[in-house]
C-alpha cells in the first residue's frame, strides 16, 4: 500500500526540519513524500535538500521511498496543498529545477491514500504509518466498502512543548465507525490532520477551495462526510503532533466567518435557524448522556410534562 504525504511550507525552516525528520524516521517504506515550498527565503530549501540526500542514502537498500519537491511562489496555503494533491494524483509534474506545472504524468504510480502533514507538525512516533497501514489493510479486508477515511489521534502541541489530547476510546484497537453528523461540522470538525484519505475521494470531491483563507479543509471534509455520506473510521493511534501556533488556530473570527458563510450557502434558512438555536442544547444533552446523568434530566422533563398537562404550569 502506497501512502503519499503532502507537506507545505513557507519560511518555517525549523518547523519543516521537525516534520521531515519525523517522516524520515518512519519504519514503513512505501512512502511518497511531496514537499511544496512557497519560495522560502530562509533555510527551508537547504533542509529539503538534506532530507532528499538522506532518503537517497536510505534507498541504497530499497527504492520504495521517494521525495518530490518544488520551491516556487504560490497563492497561499490551499494553492500549495492543491499542488501537492495534484502531484500525488499524477495531474502535475515537477521539473529538474524544482518548478511545477499542471501536466498529466501518465507513468506515475498513484498512491492508495493521501495524508496532509503540514510544516511544523510531526509524526507522533516512528511506527505510526506502519500501524495506520495495518489498520487500513484490516478494514479493507473485513469491511464491505473498505475504508475511505481513517482517522487517528491528533495531539496538540502548545508553546513550551505542552501536549494535550482529547479523551480517546482506549478500547478501540481496530477501525471503528466515527459518530459524525452535520452537527459535528456546525460546531467543529473532524481531526483531519490525523486523517489518511483514499485517493479517489479527491478525484470525486475535488480539492481545497482556494477562495477560503483557513477553512477550506473543513469545507472539503464537510462535503465528503456530512453531505457526501462518506463514513470516516477511527483507530486509537496517536498520529500527529500538531503545532498549535499555526494561522488557523490564531484567527477565530475569520474561521467563524468563513464557516458561517458556507453553512448559509448549503443549509436552508429554516434549518440553519434550528442549528443556531439548538446546537448547544444538543451538545449539553450528549454530554449528560455520556456521563450517565440523562435519566435524572429525563425524570425532571417528565415531571414538567405532567405539570403542563394538568395545567399546573403554563
Amino acid at each position: 500500500m502506497k501512502v503519499s504525504i503532502v507537506t507545505i511550507n513557507y519560511n518555517n525552516a525549523e518547523g519543516l526540519r521537525r516534520t521531515l525528520e519525523s517522516v524520515a524516521a518512519q519504519t514503513y517504506r512505501d512512502i511518497e513524500h511531496i514537499v511544496i515550498d512557497g519560495g522560502s527565503t530562509d533555510n527551508s530549501v537547504d533542509f529539503i535538500k538534506e532530507y532528499v540526500g538522506k532518503v537517497e542514502r536510505m534507498n541504497e537498500l530499497t527504492s520504495e521511498r521517494c521525495v518530490i519537491w518544488s520551491s516556487e511562489k504560490d497563492k497561499g496555503i490551499y494553492d500549495a496543498m492543491n499542488k501537492g494533491i495534484e502531484i500525488a494524483l499524477g495531474k502535475r509534474i515537477v521539473d529538474a529545477f524544482n518548478r511545477s506545472e499542471q501536466r498529466e504524468d501518465k507513468n506515475k504510480v498513484l498512491p492508495d491514500y493521501v495524508w496532509i502533514l503540514n510544516s511544523g507538525d510531526a509524526v507522533a512516533a516512528p511506527n505510526v504509518i506502519e500501524r495506520m497501514v495495518a489498520a487500513l489493510e484490516i478494514g479493507n479486508k473485513t469491511l464491505e466498502k473498505g475504508i475511505d477515511i481513517l482517522i487517528g489521534n491528533k495531539l496538540q502541541v502548545y508553546p513550551g512543548k505542552k501536549v494535550e489530547s482529547g479523551r480517546r476510546k482506549v478500547e478501540c484497537v481496530k477501525p471503528q465507525p466515527m459518530d459524525v453528523s452535520m452537527l459535528t461540522f456546525y460546531s467543529g470538525t473532524v481531526p483531519q490532520d490525523a486523517a489518511f484519505v483514499k485517493r479517489e475521494l479527491f478525484e470525486k470531491y475535488g480539492y481545497f477551495d482556494e477562495k477560503m483563507k483557513i477553512c477550506a479543509d473543513w469545507k472539503l471534509y464537510l462535503n465528503m462526510i456530512a453531505l457526501g455520506g462518506v463514513q470516516p473510521m477511527y483507530v486509537n493511534i496517536d498520529v500527529v503532533l500538531f503545532d498549535m501556533t499555526g494561522i488557523s488556530n490564531a484567527n477565530d473570527e475569520l474561521r467563524i466567518a468563513e464557516r458561517c458563510a458556507y453553512l448559509k450557502e448549503i443549509l436552508p434558512k429554516a434549518v440553519l435557524i434550528d442549528y443556531d438555536t439548538y446546537a448547544f442544547p444538543i451538545r449539553q444533552y450528549q454530554r449528560m448522556k455520556k456521563h450517565h446523568v440523562w435519566p435524572l434530566v429525563h425524570f425532571f422533563e417528565r415531571v414538567l410534562f405532567k405539570l403542563e398537562k394538568w395545567k399546573v404550569l403554563r
